[in-house]
C-alpha cells in the first residue's frame, strides 16, 4: 500500500468567481431545460437566462469555464450549448 505524503492544495480559488455571479441564488431551471422542452418555451427560458448573463460581472469567466470543461448542458456565459458549438469555441479559444 502506498503512503500519501502530499495532498493537493485547496481548489477554492478556482471557483471563487462563482460567488460574484448574477445567477447566484437563482434556480437552475432558468439555465437548464426540463426534459422535453422545445420551441417557444425553450426560447423564452433561454432569453431569460441570457438576460441574467448579460448583467453578470463574471460572464466571460463563466463562458470560459463551460468551454474548457466541454459543458454539454445549459446556458453558460450567455450562450446555449448549440451557440457554443456553432461558434467553434474550444478550450484553446477560451484561454
Amino acid at each position: 500500500m502506498s503512503k500519501v505524503s502530499h495532498l493537493p492544495g485547496r481548489a477554492e480559488h478556482q471557483w471563487a468567481w462563482q460567488r460574484a455571479a448574477a445567477c447566484r441564488g437563482l434556480g437552475t431551471e432558468v439555465f437548464f431545460p426540463p426534459e422535453g422542452e422545445r420551441g417557444k418555451s425553450r426560447a423564452m427560458r433561454e432569453e431569460t437566462a441570457k438576460a441574467v448573463c448579460g448583467r453578470c460581472p463574471v460572464q466571460a469567466r463563466c463562458l470560459q469555464h463551460a468551454v474548457s470543461v466541454g459543458e454539454p448542458y445549459g446556458v453558460w456565459g450567455g450562450r446555449t450549448v448549440s451557440e457554443r458549438q456553432a461558434s467553434g469555441e474550444t478550450d484553446a479559444a477560451a484561454a
